[in-house]
């Protein structure tokens, strides 16, 4: 009963482990980097939006720590194909300037 107690015990660790070694993809974006180098990264999309010559990507429920239970909304924003900005937050158009960015969430 013991030994089952113990691989339980292991079996629970590992799976924990596991969960904080996916990493933080989102750390690995950069200005400057290409759309394709982001989606490589991060992989599909799930919004797009376009202000001028802004354009922006969603990507939903993305880890934004190494732990696996830290997830949010994680926003790209390109300017001439290339990455100006990017984070946590919700994408804001600016009509009258014609641009996007991100608003931090409280």
């Amino acid at each position: 009963m013991e030994h089952m107690k113990k691989l339980s015990l292991l079996v629970l660790l590992l799976v924990f482990l596991a969960g904080c070694a996916t990493g933080d993809l989102t750390s690995r974006i950069h200005p400057g980097m290409t759309k394709d180098e982001v989606t490589d990264i991060l992989g599909t999309p799930d919004e797009y939006e376009s202000q001028g010559e802004y354009e922006a990507i969603k990507f939903t429920n993305r880890f934004v720590s190494g732990w696996f239970w830290n997830r949010a909304d994680y926003n790209v924003i390109f300017r001439d194909s290339r990455v100006i900005e990017y984070g946590t937050g919700k994408v804001h158009r600016d009509f009258d300037a014609n641009i996007l960015f991100i608003v931090p969430l409280e």
